[in-house]
């Protein structure tokens, strides 16, 4: 059996809802990022970030030397930039200014070059950490059983893929460079600053409180506002995303005009949540050069003074106002990072939270390959519940011989689908056993188990690919021929050679461009082509009419000669020649035997099998007018 059947019972089994996370935007902070919580447990998380950086640590040491060469750079353009004025062009020294010109622009365009060269590489680096983080995440969900997509929504799985492994992205590629880049900045610039005239750069400092008082206050409010934001967003998506799903019932029922006023009011929501939080991080700039235009004021008419009593010179005066701008930048760079980068490391502790889970259905250390079956089956009291303490099988036992037809029948919620769900391990049996030709399948590695089942359900998954390549899901390596044949078999070659392209016909999502009775035959096809041993119909004809449930019996039919067959039908009249009929309710087999046996009982069964011929019988006569 392949993957097909475990999407499609763990489809069955949990929900999708909108949790969607935005990008980092421009302005104070990271607008529209997700919820800024913290992690638990930074130091944890950062040691484990750090082993995927690891792996590149020559191209990081690099990266290093990189922006502390930069950084560098940028720190020597305005002390050369005042020399100049000083030596050179208070002198009149026209070729001594054109020789240190000369070496500003170089030094400019050393420092672009440097610049370009450093965020390629960092870009290389975060999306090779990225792209394992994500292989490593995906790989893990692949060894979970159901039980863990039962507990976690499709959303909360996604969000973890996608949102969240983005905002590392973007902290690896923007956020450690320049974290680096303004620690490094304020050393250096503090450094010149205090090498060149330490009065001036005593009064250059004034705005550092200022800076930490106004990134502190503006970081409480734009977090708050992009946590509204966000929230508000999360419901207009979750919305926008049940509405196109249910879009069927929706029309059915006329309800356009109520889908489009509860739009409307969290479309509004939104609106008045983003405009605060816009607002303020809109203020951040402003509010910030503000504070550097104060800074600078006051260092130019500190230097007038200094310089009128000959302490300073007017090219330390020049050096210092582009100083002082460099070393407010950092100040409110490092207020902005701590915000983006707590948020990443929140987001990377949920993903190494899944990397984390320990499959709880592990392959025995001594499991043996299973490669033949030949098709007994026996459940030996098997017990089980999905929720501690709420047992949903009850000490059920029994046997199915090979090439036996086995009908699993009784009411919603009875047990009976938990029965296959235990038979392909999906979960194991809480007490009790489960033996395929005398062997617990436990002691067998779950892949060669399911590959020897075969699964059509109520509802089959279809991938958005060509018909060709759906039916050859069931077994990678079938020729062109061996799938046509499939089809063949299966009844569907007369639809599908209709289809606009055939074979290469391409599907929409689901399969919604066909009909539920084609989609059925294409699954019956897939599974004829993966050749299963034991095979398991739930529900495989419950939603199709009439005329096409015979087509899709008849390929039933070819597809269980000779094979183990487990089959749970709600139409009772579809499993008259099963060798056994088991009747299940509350967990419990409370009827076995044959069709024509368990009516002449008069029991359960006699009286379920009469109620659902008397209302079939009613319908035929409402149709003819009979």
């Amino acid at each position: 059996m392949g993957m097909n059947s475990a999407r499609q019972a763990s489809a069955a089994g949990t929900k999708s809802r909108g949790d969607t996370h935005m990008p980092f935007g421009r302005g104070f902070g990271p607008p529209g990022m997700m919820k800024p919580e913290k992690a638990k447990n930074a130091r944890g998380t950062l040691g484990r970030l750090w082993a995927y950086l690891r792996r590149q640590t020559l191209t990081l040491i690099g990266v290093i030397v990189l922006v502390a060469l930069n950084t560098g750079l940028g720190v020597l353009g305005p002390y050369l930039m005042g020399q100049a004025i000083d030596n050179f062009i208070g002198k009149g020294d026209m070729p001594g200014l054109a020789r240190i010109l000369q070496l500003l622009i170089g030094i400019y365009a050393l420092a672009s070059l440097g610049t370009w060269l450093q965020e390629y590489t960092v870009a290389g680096i975060a999306q090779r950490v990225v792209r394992d983080i994500r292989t490593d995440l995906f790989g893990r969900l692949q060894t979970l059983s159901l039980r863990y997509f039962d507990q976690h929504t499709h959303g909360e799985i996604m969000s973890r893929l996608t949102n969240d492994v983005d905002n590392i992205s973007m902290v690896l590629s923007s956020s450690v460079t320049n974290l680096i880049s303004s620690v490094l900045s304020l050393v250096l610039v503090a450094t010149m600053m205090f090498i060149i005239n330490a009065r001036l750069a005593l009064v250059a400092m004034i705005i550092t409180p200022m800076i930490a008082v106004a990134t502190r206050w503006l970081a409480k409010r734009t977090r708050q506002g992009f946590r509204d934001q966000q929230e508000n967003l999360g419901v207009l998506n979750g919305l926008i995303e049940e509405t196109i799903t249910g879009q069927r019932v929706v029309k059915a029922y006329g309800r356009e005009d109520e889908a489009i006023r509860a739009f409307d009011e969290a479309n509004a929501k939104l609106r008045v949540a983003s405009t605060r939080a816009q607002t303020f991080a809109g203020i951040g700039g402003p509010l910030m050069n503000a504070i550097s235009n104060t800074g600078r004021t006051i260092v130019v008419c500190t230097g007038g003074l200094l310089a009128v009593q000959g302490l300073a010179t007017v090219g330390t005066i020049a050096a210092f106002i582009s100083y002082s701008d460099r070393f407010a930048w950092p100040l409110n760079q490092l207020g902005q990072l701590y915000n983006s980068i707590q948020s990443a490391l929140a987001g990377a502790e949920r993903v190494f939270q899944t990397m984390d889970e320990s499959p709880d259905l592990p392959d025995a250390p001594d499991a043996r390959p299973l490669t033949h079956i030949a098709g007994e089956v026996v459940l030996d009291d098997v017990s089980f519940g999905y929720e501690p303490g709420v047992p949903v099988l009850k000490h059920v036992s029994l046997r199915a011989a090979p090439g036996e037809t086995i009908a699993l029948v009784g009411p919603t919620g009875a047990g009976k689908t938990t029965v296959i769900n235990l038979l392909t391990r999906f979960y194991d049996v809480d007490s009790g056993a489960i033996k395929v030709d005398g062997n617990d399948i436990r002691l067998y590695p779950k892949d060669d188990l399911r590959r020897k089942l075969g699964i059509v359900l109520q509802d089959n998954f279809l991938f958005a690919d060509t018909v060709m390549s759906n039916i050859r899901y069931g077994r990678l390596d079938a020729t062109d021929d061996e799938v046509k044949a499939a089809a063949q078999l299966a009844n569907a070659e007369q639809f599908i050679h209709r289809l606009p392209q055939g074979y290469e016909t391409v599907l929409t999502e689901r399969g919604s461009n066909l009909s539920h009775g084609q989609r059925q035959l294409i699954a019956i096809a897939r599974a004829i082509l993966a050749d299963p041993d034991i095979l398991i119909l739930d529900e495989a004809t419950s939603n199709v009419d009439t005329r096409t449930e015979k087509h899709v019996q008849d390929a039933l039919l070819r597809l269980m000669e000779g094979r183990t067959s487990f089959v749970i039908a709600h139409r009772l009249s579809t499993i008259r020649d099963a060798n056994q009929v088991l009747v299940v309710n509350g967990g419990e087999i409370i009827e076995r035997g044959t069709h024509e046996s368990l009516l002449a009982q008069g029991g359960f069964y006699s009286r379920l099998y009469h109620s659902q011929f008397k209302g079939q019988l009613q319908t035929e006569m409402l149709t003819t007018g009979r």
